[in-house]
């Protein structure tokens, strides 16, 4: 079984698209999770509508780990809920994993979206990405793949990192499993964040947090300030227990 973990926070407007791309899926054997962090809105009533178990869920590190420990699956899926999936998506990356014997992997990002530039980010991100793949793999938390037993070992994701827990549980995934990019399924990946904190600034905010790690190691505390889905604002300079969001327990951090 497939376990496909989507974490939301005020997500009523995109989460359908993404829940019927899933339903249209050829691969059935699956289950869905949504890690929610205390919407306000729809999110909660969507997710139960079309079958998904509903988990309390929190920062991205916490809601993924949330969603991981009542997963049932070998595979364990884990989704942005603003991405749609193409109807052979499980089906034919599940197969490339087995035949490859991957143990963590993520796949090409096609941008939702008719603008020229958004396909020549995404283009060269993806070409950046398959050339790093066997030296300094990145996976973004758009779609991360990994088999259950890795993700143990690891012991999830680190929930005292604000930006960039992504990268490091990719990074750490390394020293039990292999890692590839899949070949088979892309994701669509919605460009609303490009268009809300515009091209040129997410550009240079990703590149400096690139750089940052590269010199500097995983970052345990914000090198800029930066909105996560839901309006949950991270300040640069500040560690986790620092944040306002966690002072007026807005999200609360786990004890």
């Amino acid at each position: 079984m497939i376990s496909i973990i989507i974490i939301t926070k005020q997500e009523e407007k995109v989460l359908p698209r993404l829940l019927k791309s899933i339903k249209k899926q050829t691969y059935k054997d699956y289950e869905v999770i949504v890690s929610d962090a205390k919407s306000k809105d729809k999110t909660r009533e969507i997710a139960r509508s079309y079958g998904c178990k509903v988990v309390q869920g929190g920062l991205p590190s916490i809601g993924r780990n949330n969603g991981a420990k009542v997963a049932r699956g070998d595979i364990l899926i884990f989704l942005d809920a603003d991405v749609e999936l193409p109807k052979d998506f499980l089906k034919e990356n599940v197969a490339e994993i087995k035949k490859r014997k991957i143990d963590i992997a993520t796949t090409i990002y096609i941008p939702i979206t008719d603008k020229y530039f958004d396909k020549l980010i995404l283009w060269l991100y993806n070409v950046w990405a398959r050339i790093m793949q066997y030296w300094l793999p990145y996976a973004g938390g758009v779609c991360i793949i990994v088999s259950k037993k890795v993700f143990n070992k690891v012991g999830g994701f680190d929930e005292k990192m604000l930006i960039a827990e992504d990268n490091a549980f990719v990074k750490s995934c390394l020293k039990y499993g292999k890692f590839r990019m899949l070949r088979s399924q892309p994701i669509y990946y919605d460009v609303r964040r490009l268009d809300k904190e515009g091209r040129i600034g997410l550009i240079i905010k990703y590149g400096y947090n690139g750089i940052y790690r590269l010199f500097f190691g995983d970052p345990y505390e914000a090198v800029f300030n930066y909105e996560l889905q839901g309006g949950v604002v991270i300040q640069r300079g500040k560690k986790i227990e620092e944040q306002e969001f966690i002072k007026n327990n807005s999200i609360k951090k786990r004890k």
